[in-house]
């Protein structure tokens, strides 16, 4: 069988995987990989970017190197490969439990359990929650649904188009390293410098492609393209912008603004300043564009495995 159509239909198993079962609640591969990760970098931390980057070289070409071998492992085996293809996809995507976390805050907020919502935040996002009333958090849940869209969906489908299993896993280490030592904390200033600037690299892509995505499918085009246009590069997060800002075009709603992190206050730029402000309802609205951009990005993803096979024929 051709690698396009392995990609595709494995890509198209691995979705329907997740959009049935989620994640699982124990064992999961992310999970896993992120304790190795951890145990590498108990070996090798030091205050230093050149340890930080051999961190990133050892954790992500590990995950790049095991979906090679098992690739080649099921080459000789169209039904395996696919399999191995959905198992992958399934592994590396997380729309299903991004989609039920926002769903179970917004219950919490259309109840007027603040508490409960509060408590169900961190699950989903780094805010501080007791900072927040009603409307904040329902402010940091769809900024959140947008920006991981790109980063639990979109992105992993780009990747996985371009490298196979390889590319999925990848990117997905990539993406698992940033949110481990990314930040700018004391201990990761330096350390954690070559893994975020990696995964910059990495969601740039699948982050042009989930604005573009969300302006095509979301309700107001037009309010999407113009905040992308407008709002996007005042951003701090290259990659975040496009997509938060098109996600508020496209549902007319305000983003942005000041926000707090670890007990650090930030000053965002305000994102599609001419929409409203966000309130509960919005959640489900963000919810519903988040999983049409990820079945438009399988097709998008797939479309672009063909093409590739094309130009290299």
């Amino acid at each position: 069988m051709r690698a396009d159509r392995v990609f595709a239909y494995g890509a198209a198993a691995g979705l329907l995987g997740d959009l049935l079962l989620g994640d699982p609640r124990r064992g999961h591969p992310v999970a896993l990989f992120g304790r190795a990760a951890g145990a590498v970098e108990r070996v090798l931390w030091r205050d230093h970017r050149g340890w930080g980057a051999l961190h990133a070289v050892v954790c992500a070409g590990g995950a790049v190197a095991l979906g090679a071998a098992a690739t080649r492992a099921v080459r000789t085996s169209p039904a395996a490969s696919v399999a191995l293809t959905g198992a992958a996809t399934w592994a590396v995507v997380g729309g299903t439990s991004l989609a039920r976390e926002a769903r179970s805050i917004a219950r919490a907020l259309e109840a007027g359990d603040l508490t409960g919502a509060r408590a169900r935040l961190p699950h989903l996002c780094g805010r501080d929650p007791q900072a927040l009333d009603a409307d904040g958090i329902a402010r940091a849940v769809v900024e959140s649904v947008a920006e991981n869209t790109s980063d639990a969906v979109v992105g992993a489908l780009v990747w996985g188009a371009v490298g196979g299993v390889p590319g999925l896993l990848g990117f997905r280490a990539v993406n698992t390293l940033d949110a481990m030592v990314g930040h700018k904390s004391p201990r990761y200033r330096r350390y954690g410098w070559a893994s975020a600037r990696l995964d910059d690299v990495a969601g740039w892509p699948g982050a042009r492609l989930t604005a573009v995505l969300a302006a095509l499918a979301g309700p107001c085009p037009r309010g999407a393209v113009r905040a992308w246009r407008a709002d996007a590069a005042q951003h701090p997060s290259p990659n975040a912008g496009p997509v938060e800002a098109s996600f508020a075009g496209a549902l007319g709603v305000r983003l942005g603004g000041t926000l707090s992190y670890g007990g650090r206050v930030e000053h965002r730029p305000v994102l599609n300043g001419e929409g409203r402000a966000v309130d509960t309802h919005d959640i489900e609205r963000a919810v519903r564009l988040s999983r049409n951009v990820g079945l438009l990005a399988l097709g998008v993803s797939a479309a672009g495995r063909f093409l590739m096979r094309g130009r290299g024929r």
